[in-house]
């Protein structure tokens, strides 16, 4: 019989995946996303009515993408402090810090981080996830250092909704890819550190 902290993996890979599939996945299909916004004069009020509407739109899928994010992040973030402290109780309470918490459950499953950037994904997720909840601050500096790609101030298709001048964490754009990487990387790590029969280390989330 399999012990309670052996089964833990298995049961933290199945919940991340419900989230995903249930929730996250279909509140982001169920968003429209505009292609690049047109730049001319509108010939009509319709028409000017309709290109607002296309950038509340965009907008409020970003948000969701970061919403998201954060979802993924905080579970995750709680499943390891949890797997933690099953695995090595006294360093696990001296530290409330993701990353340690990364490491001790990583260094307990023999987890090799660096292998397909599966570590880099998950400080990015978890990075996102303190931009999004703080805003401007040391994770937004440290993300656009580690993630130029996330920001593109120039986009033909997102407008920020605030007034004055534009916010760095603002301009964070995460897209349904990014959610991908994330819902795979946190699936994968449980799969790895699954030491149960027929462990799912492969999840079935891929970039298209």
């Amino acid at each position: 019989m399999s012990s309670i902290q052996d089964q833990l993996p298995r049961i933290f890979q199945a919940n991340l995946a419900r989230l995903f599939d249930r929730v996250i996945l279909p509140g982001m299909d169920a968003l429209p996303i505009h292609t690049a916004f047109d730049q001319s004069n509108a010939a009509t009020l319709n028409e000017a009515l309709d290109r607002a509407a296309a950038v509340v739109d965009n907008y409020t899928a970003n948000e969701a993408s970061k919403a998201y994010t954060l979802m993924l992040a905080a579970v995750f973030e709680r499943q390891l402090s949890i797997g933690a402290r099953a695995v090595h109780p006294a360093r696990a309470t001296k530290t409330g810090k993701y990353q340690d918490l990364l490491s001790i459950c990583a260094a307990h499953a023999g987890i090799d981080l660096g292998q397909d950037g599966l570590e880099a994904d998950l400080m990015q997720m978890f990075i996102v996830a303190n931009v999004v909840r703080h805003g401007e601050g040391a994770s937004c500096e440290k993300l656009r250092n580690l993630a130029p790609e996330l920001w593109d101030d120039d986009a033909s298709d997102y407008r920020h909704l605030l007034a004055g001048s534009p916010i760095p964490s603002e301009h964070l754009r995460v897209g349904k890819t990014d959610l991908v990487r994330y819902i795979r990387a946190t699936t994968r790590f449980w799969g790895l550190a699954d030491p149960l029969p027929m462990a799912v280390i492969d999840p079935p989330y891929r970039l298209v």
